[in-house]
């Protein structure tokens, strides 16, 4: 690791993170300090859910009821 310090940005670009480790004992963790994360996207959970029906129609249907 002293060896790569000047190059320590690029390397926790490509990996990540970095395990430091002393006879094969991990003994610390770099991580970048902004770590750019993506949102994952819901669009295969919202596909899943069942539709429901809209807040208008449950509105108007209640008013209906009501006379």
């Amino acid at each position: 690791m002293r060896g790569s310090l000047g190059k320590l940005d690029e390397i926790l670009a490509e990996e990540g993170e970095l395990i430091v480790s002393r006879r094969g004992r991990a003994i610390a963790r770099v991580l970048p300090l902004y770590q750019t994360r993506t949102l994952p996207s819901h669009a295969d959970l919202r596909a899943q859910m069942p539709r429901l029906p809209s807040s208008a129609d449950l509105i108007r249907k209640d008013r209906d009821a009501r006379g």
